[in-house]
């Protein structure tokens, strides 16, 4: 079968299927599950063997062919670039996502709107299927709006609660501002290089690097300080955890949070070291800041999303860290490696363990009938053996325990940050990311001890099931 083909039918399949669940199995709740599930396997499937043979080009087809002046014709191609980037995210998202729906399956199974949820998951996947293969600025950017959609659908999943009314909606508005200068730079983008096509804007900018502004990118930027939840973007984040428990870990640890920090990696031959400086700069503060609210957390599912802000903001500044190879006469391909490539390996490692997390304290939650007060549990580890020892093993992994993933890619971004002393006062954000990885391992544990350990202190806890 064609790479093209496959292509078709890995977008095709989430599309049909959560259109068939909205038309057809709105009152079949488990009939809708089961497809939803079935399908997700489909699309697991196909996108893992697509990682596997590797087809790397591009693959393009005109959408939109309007005549411009002078008989110049503009068009809009939908298109896929597939590379060793595209891969390494089309690898978290299918694995982590189909793991998801299978644990929902469980997790979800006396809720009334089923079919809703398992809808709104397809759809979900499908977006973030375009952003993860778009091979274009316009593309990415609807496939974006599209994410933002699907993250409104499923956190407002409880929509006769209040606050999950209010969460939803801050998600959403909050996004759209990020978003509002994440369109304006596309259009500079366009007004500086004549094109939104990712190869042939790479390709420019290697040859004309004085057409490259610091204002362009920082208004790039601006989508990531609201889809990865950067400061001061970061609010609608720590409410979002008001949607069902499996929606945290899929949108919430894996995969849409992380899409701001692919796309940044997507497009990195068009920041300057200056603004890269001003992304280390945002990471940097957001992830200490994060790990020390995490601190005053009590509802375990806020410490987590605090967690994942923290994270968020150590890819982040893993990112702008590039820069110190940009400054030092090296090439795009140098500044990758030691920018956008450490990110991606902590986005990489930290969807794994953090979606573990999430996924445990949904196990969690339900097992101690919805509570989520932390200082209410307590005594857990004699009643859920095989959730203490996964969740003991997120908590070491994101601690960075020797020879865990954690270890290695938190490591590997304090390294970089190590090595760039002269550059932008690196030196200190390598003493503040330290002193977060300090914190991490601190909040963690906390978080592990008043919740397994002890005697329970609540009924909740005491009759978890």
């Amino acid at each position: 079968m064609s790479a093209p083909l496959l292509y078709q039918l890995l977008f095709l399949i989430p599309l049909l299927t959560a259109g068939v669940i909205a038309c057809f199995l709105r009152k079949k709740h488990n009939l809708a599950a089961g497809l939803s599930v079935l399908s997700g396997a489909v699309f697991s499937a196909i996108g893992l063997y697509l990682v596997y043979v590797r087809p790397e080009g591009q693959f393009t087809l005109t959408w939109l062919s309007l005549s411009g002046p002078g008989g110049k014709a503009f068009e809009l191609n939908f298109g896929v670039l597939f590379n060793d980037l595209s891969a390494l995210m089309l690898l978290v998202l299918v694995i982590v996502g189909f793991l998801v729906q299978v644990f929902s399956l469980g997790y979800m199974k006396n809720d009334p709107a089923k079919a809703r949820f398992f809808g709104g998951l397809s759809i979900f996947m499908f977006a973030m299927l375009g952003i993860v293969l778009a091979d274009n600025l316009v593309m990415i950017f609807i496939f974006w709006e599209l994410v933002g959609f699907g993250s409104y659908v499923l956190i407002n999943h409880y929509f006769e609660k209040p606050t999950a009314v209010a969460a939803s909606k801050k998600a959403f508005i909050v996004n759209r501002v990020g978003d509002f200068g994440f369109l304006l730079g596309i259009v500079f983008v366009y007004q500086r290089f004549g094109t939104f096509d990712l190869v042939e804007l790479a390709e420019m900018a290697g040859h004309h690097g004085d057409l490259l502004s610091t204002t362009m990118g920082l208004l790039l930027f601006c989508g990531v300080l609201g889809k990865s939840a950067q400061m001061p973007l970061h609010v609608w984040l720590p409410d979002a955890m008001e949607g069902p428990t499996p929606i945290s870990a899929l949108i919430h640890a894996a995969t849409m949070v992380a899409a701001g920090i692919y796309f940044t990696a997507r497009v990195y031959f068009l920041m300057t070291p200056e603004a890269l400086n001003v992304i280390m700069w945002v990471g940097t503060i957001t992830a200490a800041f994060a790990a020390l609210v995490a601190f005053g957390q009590k509802d375990i599912k806020k410490v987590l999303a605090f967690s994942t802000l923290s994270q968020l903001g150590y890819m982040v500044a893993a990112l702008g860290l590039g820069a110190y190879a940009a400054s030092h006469g090296h090439g795009g391909e140098a500044a990758l490696a030691t920018g956008a490539a450490v990110a991606m390996f902590h986005l990489t490692t930290h969807a794994f363990f953090k979606a573990l997390l999430f996924l445990d304290s949904g196990s969690i939650i339900d097992a101690c009938h919805h509570e989520q007060d932390i200082y209410k549990m307590g005594g857990l580890s004699r009643k859920m053996p095989i959730t203490f020892g996964t969740f003991g093993i997120g908590v070491l992994a994101i601690g960075g325990f020797p020879f865990l993933s954690g270890f290695f890619s938190k490591d590997t971004i304090l390294h970089l940050a190590h090595e760039a002393p002269s550059h932008g006062g690196s030196s200190l954000v390598y003493y503040i990311l330290l002193a977060t990885a300090a914190l991490t391992g601190l909040y963690m544990a906390r978080l592990y001890v008043v919740t397994f350990f002890g005697k329970p202190r609540s009924e909740s806890a005491e009759h978890a099931k």
